[in-house]
């Protein structure tokens, strides 16, 4: 793939799922930075420059890559947020959740999520997961998001 300086923003607190993602990235050559926010204020913080990163420069994700059962605020309510924002509102928000809930799904589009990706339980078919979000959303895909 080829390397690119706009960050990725992985929202996820379970560190299991943070490694195994970022394992899955590096073995797919995903070189793009990674950002990760372990809750949904954490995430919030990061994206409008506050609190912790009051200081960050602003630079808008690439993608986002958001599971929804996190603590403090969850996916959902990110996504409601993001989409309720100008700065956010056409940034690429992939949901990368293992919840196979019929609500989930339904309430994520519906709230203005791009895509909703299920995370498979075999790490070789993860691997090819993210490979295609990959391929898709950092190379393919033409982001209206301006760094």
């Amino acid at each position: 793939m080829v390397i690119q300086d706009e960050p990725i923003l992985l929202v996820e607190d379970n560190p299991d799922d943070v490694e195994l993602t970022m394992r899955a990235f590096r073995k797919n050559n995903i070189a793009n930075r990674v950002v990760v926010a372990r809750d949904g204020v954490e995430a919030l913080d990061y994206l409008f420059s506050q609190g912790a990163y009051a200081d960050r420069d602003g630079q808008p994700p690439r993608i986002i890559l958001l599971d929804l059962k996190l603590p403090r605020l969850d996916g959902l309510q990110v996504l409601e947020r993001l989409r309720a924002d100008e700065r956010t509102r056409l940034t690429p928000v992939i949901i990368l959740t293992s919840s196979k809930e019929e609500h989930d799904l339904i309430s994520g589009y519906e709230n203005g999520a791009n895509s909703y990706v299920r995370k498979p339980v075999d790490f070789n078919q993860f691997v090819e997961a993210v490979k295609h979000i990959g391929l898709y959303w950092l190379l393919i895909n033409e982001s209206p998001v301006q760094n």
